[in-house]
Order: C-alpha cells, then sequence, then structure tokens
C-alpha cells in the first residue's frame, strides 16, 4: 500500500495540494497511490476532501497521538510544536501505511510553500 501524506497552511487551495502531490510523485518515481492522508482535524478542511475526491482515492486522518509516535527525516520546529513530529507530510505518510512503511523520498514543498507531500508505503 501506498499512500501520501499532505500538510497544507490554511490558505491552501487545489492547486498548491496537487504541486506538492506532482512534486512528491516525481521524487518517488511516480508510483500509483492508494490513499491520501493528514492529521485528523486538517483531513476535514474542504481543500482536502476536494482533493481527494479529485484523486478518487480516500481522503484519510490520522490522530496526533500517531502522529507523534513517527521520526521523521525532515525536522521543523513549527510542526514539531503544534503537530508533535517534524513533518506532516512524512508523519502521515509513514502513520497510515503501517507498522513497517518507509518514505520513498523526503517531504516536497509546494512552489507557493503551502503544502508538503511525502509518500510512504508498506
Amino acid at each position: 500500500m501506498r499512500v501520501i501524506g499532505i500538510g497544507f497552511r490554511a490558505a491552501a487551495d487545489i492547486s498548491s495540494l496537487q504541486d506538492a502531490l506532482h512534486l512528491a510523485l516525481e521524487a518517488a518515481g511516480n508510483p500509483s497511490i492508494d490513499a491520501l492522508v493528514t492529521e485528523a482535524a486538517k483531513s476535514r478542511e474542504k481543500v482536502f476532501q476536494e482533493f481527494a475526491q479529485l484523486l478518487k482515492i480516500p481522503g484519510l486522518g490520522v490522530t496526533q497521538a500517531d502522529l507523534e509516535q513517527m521520526i521523521t527525516p525532515t525536522q521543523s520546529q513549527r510542526i514539531q510544536d503544534r503537530f508533535g513530529t517534524g513533518s506532516l507530510a512524512e508523519a502521515a505518510a509513514l502513520a497510515a501505511a503501517g507498522p513497517a512503511a518507509r518514505l520513498l523520498a523526503p517531504r516536497v514543498v509546494s512552489g507557493d510553500g503551502k503544502a508538503t507531500a511525502a509518500i510512504a508505503e508498506s
């Protein structure tokens, strides 16, 4: 199973998420994706739900407790303070992909800086 973890700012729109997805897919060798995932509260945001529908894949949320268990190669103090992990995109992807998950590439940032993405597989 391959999942794409997405982190995004309140100002992000579909194009921000699309750009982050495109960059992540490119960095990971263009694998197929089974689900889109982010932090549970963010998964209820309209832009996230619309993006999952556009991609025709499930849009999932993971709890902050699960995110806090993930050790990520990328470390952002701002994200650490808010979500308890260094990278929301990486941690969400790893948590959703399961205990034996690994990142296919480190997280990428959209050109407008409003979204991040990382792909993990189990």
